[in-house]
């Protein structure tokens, strides 16, 4: 493909910006994507609409590191009534397969989300869109931010949700994890562990993610292909390289789970207070995947705000004054001491046993005292090779740790989460000691 740009030939600019929308039927998430090819990089999209909004300003929608087109199938319905609507895919995002440039040979791999960010810009030069609306969500959120800096003129108003401006290390850590058993085949702790991090299991009583949908979440991710373990692995090094998203001037909302334990609320609040022309709305009793636990109500808001009009009023939908905003505690999950804290850590792989005490502890990650800095050094050597052995009504069960703080004779870890049992197990456990033992006071 020796051409600079080669594009679909629909597309004829500004003059065609109806024609260029498909009108929106039942089968219409049946038809293949529509392609532009730009520098040797490959665009997949679709844009449909319906003629009763069709005036109005479109809305490009940039899903996550795992969204296909039908993951929107029974969003885009609710959002029509705010507009036109583009579902994007650029290179080894959603269901973009390409990992290699057609001209260069090149990795996607060397496409940051700041590249992306420009490529989506100069796509929407080409197709003839001078103003849009954008929806960002998790991975989609830094490539929508990075375009609102690079071509602030194009942005009409965007939606940003679960958005963090720097990445915290355990979050970092987490992914990193991730990576570990994808590399080491470990595809069915692979699985469960990208669930366990992105669903928030403490809460899934209220948030309401149904087994089937956990279920087919969890095999898409363990029979990753050798294809989608290369994208996935180039999407989680995008993320690890992140220093810093940048904050945008335009109209924005941003809006995360009530109990995101992924993109933590504080985080998407504090992202939000910096922005001049921001509202800010938790969706209530969700997650890191609300589209999935409370779809109504998550597109109502979505299509509420893009309408320009008041989000104060919404069912399920928590607004939140920047004074309320500032006030979000930053722990998700209290803390709790246990009845019995003396035990011990083992390393996975060798006969290594270390004493430690259970200072608090919650679904997500326990304090340790391991008795003196020496020993807490040793265990630092091995941040992801030990496990925390604790004792329930059923008798001793082990959970993997990421350690990722260290101070005098103190260690402080992540749960690892990559067992489906194991995470229940521990939740239970978490809901026994409960029961027990009063709350510590909030730190």
């Amino acid at each position: 493909m020796n051409s600079i740009i080669q594009m679909d030939p629909e597309v004829h600019g500004a003059s065609a910006h109806h024609s260029f929308f498909d009108l929106y039927e039942r089968d219409s998430f049946k038809q293949p994507a529509r392609t532009t090819w730009i520098n040797g990089w490959k665009i997949e999209y679709m844009a449909i609409a319906r003629p009763e909004t069709l005036h109005m300003t479109p809305m490009v929608i940039i899903g996550g590191a795992f969204q296909n087109f039908n993951s929107y199938k029974y969003c885009v319905e609710q959002l029509f009534a705010a507009g036109p609507i583009i579902l994007i895919d650029l290179p080894s995002m959603g269901a973009n397969q390409q990992i290699t440039n057609v001209d260069s040979h090149v990795s996607a791999g060397t496409l940051e989300l700041e590249d992306l960010a420009g490529m989506l810009g100069t796509w929407l030069d080409m197709v003839g869109m001078p103003k849009v609306a954008v929806l960002g969500m998790s991975l989609g959120s830094v490539v929508a931010s990075c375009l609102a800096d690079q071509r602030p003129e194009l942005i009409e108003r965007m939606i940003l949700m679960g958005v963090m401006q720097k990445t915290r290390k355990s979050w970092r850590m987490l992914l990193e994890e991730s990576l570990h058993l994808m590399k080491e085949q470990r595809m069915d702790e692979f699985g469960q562990a990208v669930i366990l991090y992105l669903v928030n299991h403490a809460k899934m009583d209220v948030t309401r993610m149904s087994p089937t949908a956990k279920r087919l979440f969890f095999r898409q991710m363990a029979e990753f292909t050798a294809t989608e373990q290369e994208r996935y692995d180039i999407n989680c090094n995008r993320l690890l390289r992140l220093t810093d998203v940048p904050i945008p001037e335009s109209d924005v909302l941003v809006a995360c789970g009530q109990y995101d334990s992924f993109t933590l609320p504080h985080e998407n609040a504090n992202f939000a207070l910096q922005c001049p022309n921001m509202q800010f709305a938790m969706i209530a009793n969700a997650d890191h995947v609300p589209q999935l636990q409370h779809r109504k109500e998550t597109m109502n808001l979505f299509a509420t705000y893009l309408r320009g009009e008041s989000i104060q009023n919404l069912d399920g939908i928590l607004p939140m004054s920047r004074e309320q905003m500032a006030k979000i505690d930053r722990r998700g999950e209290e803390r709790i001491q246990i009845e019995q804290p003396l035990t011990h850590l083992s390393h996975r792989h060798s006969d290594l046993r270390m004493s430690a005490e259970v200072v608090d502890l919650n679904y997500f990650g326990v304090l340790l005292n391991v008795g003196n800095s020496v020993l807490a050094q040793q265990a630092v050597q091995y941040p992801r090779d030990l496990a925390l052995h604790l004792q329930d009504e059923e008798g001793e069960f082990a959970i993997e740790c990421l350690i990722f703080e260290s101070s005098d004779s103190q260690l402080r870890a992540l749960f690892k989460h990559g067992s489906f049992e194991v995470a229940e197990r521990l939740l239970n456990f978490v809901k026994w000691q409960k029961a027990k033992i009063p709350l510590l006071e909030a730190v």
